[in-house]
């Protein structure tokens, strides 16, 4: 991978660390804002979101120290609606997983053809990211719609 490309895969893996470390924060804040009957369960997955989210800032972590760069201590974007019901919630969750998505495929790209760990890497969690993004918007239909949640 020549220099610039390596360059442009630090700059997107720090967004995507930022990204993930930002949900680690707002699915901890969402599973603390959690009320009603069916708390537990809801608390249960949104707890095990922050833990994945964790898990893919390490990740990310590691491979810009592996390209010799230095990670961020940023956030990304930590917008909130103030609306603690479980549907705002989880309409909240879905817009930032599009924004990681959206990284994730602009490390692809950067990656094609350059670096097969990055492509794999890219491939990986635009696939967890995209089961994730599926599991919500299932929970955002109501009980019998098929089809998909559009808002």
């Amino acid at each position: 991978m020549q220099a610039q490309d390596k360059e442009r895969a630090i700059t997107l893996l720090n967004r995507i660390l930022e990204l993930e470390l930002a949900g680690v924060v707002r699915y901890t804040h969402y599973a603390l804002m959690i009320f009603g009957y069916n708390r537990i369960p809801i608390v249960s997955w949104l707890s095990g979101q922050a833990d994945e989210s964790l898990q893919h800032a390490r990740r990310a972590g590691e491979l810009i120290t592996q390209f010799g760069g230095h990670p961020s201590l940023g956030l990304g974007p930590l917008l909130e609606t103030h609306q603690h019901d479980v549907g705002p919630i989880l309409r909240e969750s879905l817009e930032h997983e599009k924004l990681a998505l959206a990284a994730y495929y602009e490390l692809l790209e950067l990656a094609a053809g350059k670096s097969v760990l990055l492509e794999e890497y890219a491939r990986e969690l635009i696939a967890s990211e995209e089961l994730h993004a599926g599991e919500v918007n299932k929970m955002l239909r109501k009980p019998g719609d098929i089809a998909e949640f559009t808002g």
